[in-house]
């Protein structure tokens, strides 16, 4: 999820050209979500980590981001908090540092860079900061790839259509590395715009990962077209794939997903969405059963100013086992306020 973005504004610059440079960010992400089977734990559901909270007003994402700048170098770092921290972040200690790296252009064209240190994921399209997503909640294939990664990542853009970006990183969403014998994971990831309305991405993945008291390696491809056909209309394709060796065998899930947004004005925005998530083999997803879910929702945003979006969605999820809160089913409603700057 590498693509999401925060409003910088500018704070500090000393001389001209080559002065260093200060820049700073936030986000704050406000919700409250019902869920018609009323479940009893903390969580809504045991595969979603983001608005994950049942009857309850809570924060999923706070966001205090700032950038600094000297000639050819930069360094990013971004504090968080919320119950989507509370989420992805169980397994770490460091908890509370969206993104902390440092980065530097290695040409002054600055075709080449390299950043090293807690980077986003560079994987799919929605992001952990919601407010330039097409829907409100995350897709199960956003909540169940990487939001983030810790590791070097080197990057290439040869010219405006092409990207090309190579990561050696600690693992599938890890800051701290679980096996410390084991090698590094890589990653890839090529972008291409074939012209200003149109994204063609894919991003690969490759290390070994713990399945069980196993650990094996696992191979992930995300693929994902964003085709803005006009001023109103937007849609995005995307399917993720993997596979994951275990003691008996590869085992592989795969999802594929269709959204549709249309934009009636600069306030009002609607999207509908439609996905489906297969994991027979619990490689991802540990519900005890074989997991092949479809879900669809739709959403409408408000715009109240650049920096202020209301957002409402229905979603439904319906499964061919009681994986949903020990049913085939399941209803709920999401509404939240959001801040950008």
């Amino acid at each position: 999820m590498r693509n999401w973005i925060l409003f910088f504004i500018p704070f500090l610059s000393l001389g001209q050209k080559d002065s260093l440079q200060l820049e700073f960010g936030g986000f704050l992400d406000t919700y409250y979500s019902y869920d018609i089977d009323a479940p009893k734990g903390e969580q809504k559901l045991p595969f979603m980590y983001n608005y994950n909270r049942h009857n309850e007003f809570a924060v999923n994402l706070a966001l205090l981001k700032a950038k600094i700048t000297y000639k050819n170098c930069y360094a990013s770092i971004a504090l968080q908090a919320g119950t989507y921290v509370m989420d992805n972040y169980a397994n770490e200690n460091v908890k509370y540092l969206n993104e902390a790296y440092v980065g530097t252009y290695l040409d002054q064209a600055k075709k080449h860079n390299i950043e090293i240190g807690i980077l986003p994921s560079y994987i799919g399209f929605e992001s952990a900061a919601s407010l330039n997503n097409p829907t409100l909640t995350r897709s199960i294939l956003a909540d169940n790839s990487p939001y983030f990664m810790t590791g070097i990542w080197y990057h290439y853009n040869p010219n405006s259509r092409w990207s090309i970006g190579m990561l050696v990183m600690n693992g599938w969403q890890r800051i701290q590395k679980p096996e410390r014998s084991a090698a590094p994971a890589l990653g890839t990831q090529v972008s291409y715009k074939p012209s200003s309305k149109h994204l063609l991405n894919w991003s690969s993945y490759a290390g070994k990962e713990q399945y069980a008291a196993f650990s094996g390696m696992r191979w992930f491809e995300n693929f994902y077209w964003d085709a803005q056909w006009s001023p109103n209309w937007r849609t995005i394709l995307g399917v993720d794939l993997g596979i994951q060796n275990t003691p008996d065998g590869s085992k592989n899930w795969w999802s594929p997903i269709a959204i549709t947004q249309y934009q009636a004005n600069s306030q009002w925005q609607m999207a509908l969405r439609l996905e489906y998530y297969s994991d027979p083999h619990q490689m991802i997803i540990a519900t005890g059963q074989p997991f092949a879910t479809w879900g669809s929702s739709v959403n409408v945003d408000y715009t109240l100013n650049k920096y202020f979006k209301y957002r409402i969605e229905t979603r439904y999820l319906s499964a061919t086992e009681s994986v949903l809160n020990s049913a085939n089913s399941n209803l709920f409603f999401t509404t939240g306020l959001v801040l950008g700057f």
